[in-house]
């Protein structure tokens, strides 16, 4: 019997849950998969898109649809059956404006609650930074994924520091994946495909490492965004069909729309030698990408995005700057030319162990959740 199980709390998680595919689903699936127990296994709240597939994946008790009217009302009815509610936050994701309806739940559940902030923007509109702060205030603790976030949030928002905690995304482990080495280096960016991923930048930078014997190859993985498909289609994909056509290097490209188990996507990780995360936002405080690269101890070009600083400064990877194809290839080339820096970028890996596994990461929810527990339950037990 591990440690988290010694108090026994049934965690309710409100989110967007599979089999939507996006970044928040996958990490709630997650945190659902290591918090619960074959005893107490939880129930989630499935937060539902437009288009989502109706039929919920197993631990699904509730769905709260944007066409439900005052659906959030139902969705705290039903986590307040629960000890410990457990809520995902991003903007939009909810009903209302910037996903306001959120904040009607956290109102009206009678259990402990905690939020998990995978956004905090720098400059928000004055309806986010209040929705954010009326969060951070309702509920009973708050989680920020990077330290990047945590600063930003008491540098930028009227909050409390006493409830916020820092605890890491976690990785799956594929570090233990098995897979073939190829003859040519490989490179690899993986995840939801749209507009913002960069992949016009890495596809520019691969043009000017033809010179490189072997020629790397580069495998785009993942599916086009959800959002992106409704809005416009695979038109964003086809520009970078386009492009490589245009740049002559369509043949070293190879991209794989599909949605890949566990299995095969830590065996694809595992024969990268160079993750790139060529991003094109300054925001993004949160990379589960990122996270499993550094975790798998693959080296990584990634562009300044925060999480990225605060992962790659003195760490496993290098930094180059945005939309710069010149600077991207140049980084690339150092790492598949020179077996020394790739090998001393992973010495640097402190991050990458025990502490950003799944395990380890829910452990430290648990801890979070026991203490709001523990200091709910006198108050109960003693009545008015």
């Amino acid at each position: 019997m591990t440690e988290r199980h010694i108090m026994t709390i049934r965690y309710g998680f409100l989110s967007t849950h599979p089999p939507t595919r996006c970044g928040l689903a996958t990490f709630n699936s997650a945190l659902v998969a290591h918090l619960g127990t074959p005893d107490c296994p939880g129930g989630v709240v499935r937060v539902a898109a437009k288009g989502d597939d109706p039929v919920p994946a197993p631990g699904v008790v509730h769905t709260w649809r944007a066409t439900t009217p005052v659906g959030w009302r139902d969705t705290a009815e039903v986590l307040n059956t629960f000890d410990v509610a457990v809520i995902q936050h991003e903007y939009g994701i909810y009903p209302g404006r910037d996903g306001g309806e959120v904040l009607s739940v956290l109102h009206r559940l009678t259990v402990p609650s905690i939020v998990v902030l995978h956004t905090v923007l720098t400059h928000p509109t004055e309806s986010q930074r209040s929705l954010l702060e009326g969060i951070v205030a309702a509920a009973g603790a708050v989680v920020t994924i990077t330290r990047a976030a945590y600063d930003r949030l008491l540098a930028g928002y009227a909050v409390d520091p006493a409830k916020i905690s820092v605890i890491p995304h976690g990785a799956s482990g594929y570090a233990d994946a098995v897979a073939p080495r190829r003859a040519e280096p490989h490179l690899l960016t993986w995840g939801l495909l749209g507009p913002g991923k960069g992949i016009e930048w890495a596809l520019r930078g691969l043009a000017l490492l033809r010179d490189v014997e072997p020629e790397p190859v580069y495998t785009v993985a993942g599916r086009t965004h959800p959002k992106v498909v409704e809005l416009h289609g695979e038109a964003y994909r086809a520009s970078l069909h386009r492009l490589g056509a245009t740049l002559g290097i369509a043949h070293r490209v190879r991209y794989a729309p599909d949605y890949l188990d566990d299995a095969a996507l830590g065996a694809l990780v595992r024969s990268a030698d160079v993750v790139v995360l060529p991003y094109d936002s300054t925001e993004q405080v949160t990379s589960g990408v990122l996270v499993e690269a550094v975790a798998a101890r693959i080296p990584v070009v990634a562009t300044p995005f925060p999480h990225a600083v605060e992962l790659l400064t003195d760490g496993p990877g290098l930094l180059v700057p945005h939309k710069k194809p010149v600077a991207l290839a140049a980084a690339i080339r150092r790492i598949i030319t020179k077996p020394a820096l790739a090998a001393t970028l992973l010495e640097r890996n402190g991050h990458a162990g025990s502490t950003l596994r799944w395990p380890a990461v829910a452990q430290r929810y648990h801890d979070l959740a026991t203490t709001l527990v523990a200091a709910a339950r006198p108050a109960v037990a003693a009545g008015p």
